[in-house]
């Protein structure tokens, strides 16, 4: 156990030292504000305060752990170690920026409730974060900061020894349509048959015949050659399953299809299983306690994971929805426009909620890379799209990170804009699992 002495115990300073000690380097950790405990305490100890008390191991503090509210702090970005970090401090402190002071701004998601402007599908944008404007944003820059706060404590107590990690890797899969054609019904069937004929989309509306009379399999029908794969490499999955009335954005297979509800039926026996709440429901909140009954009828379990659709995160509101709706771990921590680590860290976290001020119990997994960053923001060829995930991932293995990718069922599939992107899945999967 470690102790740390403070001048006043606040929400935001247990919740930190609790993701910092405990969550991410295995540590028990304990507060006090009693100057005599602190002192006969006969373990690893440091202080967190204004000024040092003697010769402890101190790291000065940052006023953000001990205020309530949102202020719109002046940031100054400094490098150390070579990496990037801000909340710089006193000569004195063990460390020349306040670690905690700076995760707690990352992890809490401290800039998305200062006024911004938000994109087209009113999301926090990626450009308009620190990480971005900084360079900092495709490192786990938590994990490297914990590698300084572990140097810095070693120095005064040698035998604080951190639960070493490994590197993980969790592939997930977002299954917004699980088909291109079938299952549509007759009136979307009909309506895009004609849109290809206005469009002259000749290649279109043949394959979509070829898949109705059963002449070809339906392109985006690619989930037995995902599981060939999950089985060959022996790596964790997990799929989200859109089960939406069908809307604006909102455009899956009908959740009536015996087809689909089979499918999900049987790719539940194989893979864990999470909803994929509606873009319409981040607007009507009595839609997303229908979707996870459904998605638990079909499973015939209960459902605690979940991945926004559209990456629609609107904080706190979002997540206080599905944790009063049961849901445990989410998965939408990471942004549509730009690969990287959005909070700042690739490990699992939990949530703090900063109007509330209190930690909550849902569980946050970030993503590093999503398939449609890649192809249709960023328009990276094959190419360098493959560098760029080795680069995320290299980054990840050398802090012994979570490595989460997004994927699509669609993304394997070789169709349209997708062709030759399977091997863009394939290549992470084998970086992964090598």
């Amino acid at each position: 156990m470690i102790l740390v002495y403070t001048h006043k115990t606040t929400p935001r300073l247990v919740y930190t030292l609790q993701m910092v000690f405990k969550q991410f380097l295995g540590s028990e950790v304990q507060v006090t504000n009693q100057v005599e405990e602190f002192i006969a305490f006969e373990g690893v100890k440091m202080s967190y305060t204004k000024n040092s008390l003697g010769s402890e191991l101190f790291f000065s503090s940052h006023a953000i752990l001990f205020e309530k509210g949102i202020h719109d702090y002046t940031i100054n970005i400094k490098s150390n170690n070579g990496q990037k970090v801000f909340f710089e401090q006193a000569e004195n402190s063990a460390l020349p920026y306040d670690i905690f002071a700076c995760s707690f701004y990352l992890l809490s998601r401290y800039e998305e409730y200062l006024p911004h402007i938000k994109d087209r599908f009113q999301r926090f944008p990626a450009k308009e974060s620190i990480a971005y404007r900084n360079g900092f944003l495709k490192t786990p820059i938590i994990e490297y900061w914990l590698l300084d706060l572990v140097s810095a404590i070693q120095v005064k107590f040698p035998e604080f020894k951190p639960v070493s990690r490994e590197f993980n890797f969790v592939n997930t899969i977002d299954v917004d349509n699980a088909y291109c054609y079938l299952e549509k019904g007759i009136v979307r069937t009909v309506a895009a048959s004609l849109r290809s004929l206005v469009n002259l989309d000749f290649e279109g509306l043949t394959q979509r015949i070829k898949v109705l009379i059963g002449k070809e399999k339906d392109p985006y029908d690619t989930f037995e050659y995902l599981l060939d794969l999950q089985s060959k490499y022996e790596f964790k999955s997990i799929y989200f399953f859109l089960l939406a009335d069908y809307g604006h954005n909102d455009k899956n297979i009908p959740v009536t299809s015996k087809k689909f509800q089979a499918l999900i039926k049987s790719m539940a026996d194989y893979v864990q299983v999470g909803i994929h709440p509606s873009w319409a429901s981040s607007k009507d909140s009595s839609k997303l306690p229908k979707e996870i009954k459904r998605l638990e009828i079909i499973t015939n379990r209960e459902i605690t994971r979940s991945r926004q659709h559209f990456l629609k995160l609107d904080l706190p509101t979002t997540y206080r929805r599905l944790i009063d709706l049961g849901i445990r771990e989410d998965y939408t921590m990471g942004y549509a426009s730009q690969v990287g680590f959005r909070a700042g860290t690739s490990l699992p976290f939990y949530f703090y909620d900063l109007d509330m001020e209190t930690q909550t119990q849902l569980l946050i997994h970030p993503f590093a890379v999503m398939d449609g960053t890649l192809n249709e923001y960023m328009e990276l060829p094959v190419d360098d799209a493959q560098y760029l995930v080795k680069e995320l991932m290299d980054r990840v293995k050398k802090v012994n990170g979570t490595f989460i990718s997004l994927w699509h069922n669609e993304t394997v599939s070789d169709n349209r804009h997708w062709q030759d992107w399977k091997q863009v899945y394939e290549f992470t999967i084998e970086q992964a699992c090598k």
